[in-house]
């Protein structure tokens, strides 16, 4: 190799590294950026929705997994009528575990997709029982290991029963925070959350997300054009898609 080629490829592998240097000094910018914003946002939540909190009835661990499950694709306020028909008839998670799947399905079935519903809940409560000693674990890896939990729902126990960390991504959540500009053109739940846990102070994920359900419903609406004039971030929100 002539020693022109050499210097040729120096310079273009320094260029290169020097291109690189730059890219991550934006990002971190970027990042630092984002953080201040969203700093921004958890305050004036916290002012507008105080008393924010999940909107499931439950008062016990398990009642809130099943919850959580009946929840996809239906409201909560559905699944709190529907779950107390639910617990008079199985009033405990060892009747629940005992209870054959076509009759939770048929309690269960207002909440719609019946009966994948009941077969994940009497799945979910017979592992508690047999491999938790009728607890829930307060493990991420290990909830995820139930049937019908996933990260939402996973996240979701830590943070409400467990009063650890959490993020809950659910469609509020990824709608409002691309909207803000905390994240840009992001719909996958779980890259949602990671971009997420980068930004939000830990002790802050769970509460946050609470007030974005909040949020989502009276203001930052999905199937109506958002009330953005009376809306508490109008001044720092990017309105993206709005």
């Amino acid at each position: 190799m002539t020693k022109e080629k050499k210097t040729a490829q120096k310079t273009e592998a320094d260029r290169e590294a020097a291109a690189k240097k730059r890219a991550a000094a934006r990002n971190k910018r970027e990042t630092e950026r984002k953080r201040a914003l969203a700093l921004q946002i958890i305050e004036r939540l916290k002012a507008e929705y105080p008393d924010a909190a999940c909107s499931l009835d439950y008062n016990q661990a398990w009642k809130l997994l099943v919850s959580v499950r009946l929840a996809a694709q239906c409201t909560d306020a559905r699944v709190n009528v529907v779950v107390q028909d639910l617990y008079a008839k199985f009033p405990d998670l060892d009747a629940l575990a005992l209870a054959p799947v076509e009759e939770i399905e048929a309690i269960v079935r207002p909440c719609g997709l019946g009966h994948s519903k009941a077969r994940d809940i009497s799945a979910c409560m017979k592992m508690l029982k047999e491999q938790f000693h009728g607890q829930v674990p307060d493990d991420f890896n290990a909830l995820l290991s139930l049937p019908g939990v996933g990260r939402k729902s996973a996240n979701l126990i830590m943070g409400d029963v467990f009063g650890k960390p959490a993020i809950v991504t659910d469609t509020h959540c990824i709608r409002l925070v691309n909207r803000m500009g905390l994240v840009e053109e992001i719909r996958e739940p779980k890259k949602v959350e990671m971009a997420l846990w980068k930004l939000i102070p830990p002790e802050e994920g769970n509460s946050f997300c609470h007030r974005l359900v909040e949020h989502g419903r009276e203001v930052c609406t999905a199937r109506t054009k958002p009330y953005c004039s009376r809306c508490c971030l109008q001044d720092i929100c990017a309105k993206a898609g709005v």
